[in-house]
């Protein structure tokens, strides 16, 4: 394109000298110039290449006389250049000290001083001198106010202060923020703990391809949580649970926020169903295990769930916990023990145990009850559990046939 430009502006410039030169060759005209005692007298052709002959002179005089300072200028430039190189690539190895001075030099030169007083600031960061950091990015703060905004902010969230960092986002000469930014201001909400407000960005960082489409989806889900957890009162927790996609509505992450959240805010319905409706649609054991710990009513109706459950998933040790505790609640203690031990046979957790000696506890068996909170700790740590006193050899062998049922997967093997 600039080749095309180049021979268009000859060629209308050699049009208009013909144009000029045929115009003179027809009438040459005369030029008059009279001062004083002196007069020149030249024919107009004449007086014109004198002029073009006068103004080439003065153009290679201006070469000539200048030369010596372009040259200079062109060696600071080169010489700035290659500080910056060797400043970047110092402080990409962790040369901080050696880096810093490199940049902090090359910041002198105008067409690299952002990006030298940038690097300069993130190398002031990496040897823990923020005061210095953030003397590097003073002189951005009213040349390129957004500029400095993201290198603050992004210094700011590396050493753990998000309140700066939104600060720095949210100054009106910052705005409009440049998708580094919106990403950004997306963590610093996020890191403040409010994640609803950073869940509500996610749009706009999708549409302006701010972070890869991994990231996103990552930061979908943990803010879907976190917001959910945040909610203030049950409209918000409505709002925030409606605003998820499907796929998030069975994500046992986001399903167990919303319950936990619904059931401490006395939204007994809404906690239990959403549960239902998850496990209905993607089974989850740990799902099932807190269907039985909420805090709620609605036993009988959860107790008929759970064994409607049981039957597709008998081995699950999360959902016959969950059995367990309800009967518990309703004060059937032997049917809660079995689940129990039907839970531990199929490898259930420190909960089992605890649960199992909550029961014992509150009937009066203390020396039972002490041996299953010490196996919940003892399973807590990653050891293995001490076989309770008590324990007939029929029940010790009808323990032992669930665990040999389950396949390596955990999941019951078909007989026959």
């Amino acid at each position: 394109m600039n080749l095309f430009r180049s021979l268009l502006f000859w060629i209308i410039l050699a049009l208009a000298g013909a144009l000029v030169a045929q115009l003179l060759a027809q009438d040459p005209g005369e030029v008059v110039v009279s001062f004083a005692n002196w007069t020149y007298h030249k024919s107009l052709s004449y007086t014109l290449v004198l002029l073009v002959a006068a103004l080439v002179a003065l153009w290679v005089a201006w070469r000539v006389l200048s030369a010596p300072f372009v040259m200079l200028r062109r060696r600071r430039k080169k010489a700035a250049r290659a500080r910056l190189i060797d400043g970047l690539q110092a402080v990409h190895h962790g040369h901080w000290t050696k880096g810093e001075k490199l940049l902090d030099a090359a910041a002198s030169g105008r067409e690299s001083a952002t990006i030298a007083r940038i690097g300069a600031a993130h190398a002031a960061s990496g040897r823990g001198d923020a005061d210095a950091a953030r003397r590097h990015l003073a002189p951005l703060a009213d040349a390129q106010p957004a500029t400095f905004a993201l290198a603050t902010a992004e210094l700011a969230l590396r050493e753990s202060r998000p309140a700066d960092a939104l600060a720095a986002l949210d100054e009106a000469a910052a705005q409009p923020l440049p998708p580094r930014g919106l990403a950004l201001r997306a963590e610093s909400l996020a890191a403040l703990g409010r994640a609803g407000d950073a869940y509500a960005l996610l749009g706009a960082l999708r549409h302006q391809q701010a972070v890869p489409e991994r990231r996103l989806a990552l930061w979908e889900a943990q803010w879907a949580e976190a917001g959910l957890r945040e909610a203030a009162d049950a409209n918000v927790l409505a709002d925030r649970w409606d605003a998820l996609p499907k796929a998030l509505r069975t994500d046992p992450a986001a399903v167990s926020a919303y319950a936990e959240r619904a059931a401490a805010l006395r939204w007994e319905d809404a906690a239990a169903g959403s549960i239902e409706n998850a496990l209905d649609s993607r089974w989850s054991d740990a799902l099932a295990g807190l269907y039985g710990e909420l805090q709620i009513g609605r036993i009988d109706a959860r107790l008929e769930h759970a064994q409607r459950w049981l039957q597709a998933h008998p081995a699950s040790p999360g959902l016959l916990l969950t059995l367990a505790r309800l009967h518990r609640a309703k004060g059937q203690w032997s049917q809660a023990e079995e689940y129990l031990h039907r839970a531990l046979a199929q490898g259930g957790n420190a909960a089992a145990w605890e649960e199992l000696g909550h029961g014992f506890a509150r009937f009066g068996d203390d020396a039972r009850a002490r041996q299953c909170y010490q196996n919940a700790l003892r399973v807590a740590r990653g050891d293995a559990p001490v076989d309770l006193p008590g324990r007939d050899l029929r029940q010790k062998i009808h323990d032992q046939a669930a665990i040999e049922e389950r396949d390596e997967h955990g999941l019951p093997r078909l007989r026959g």
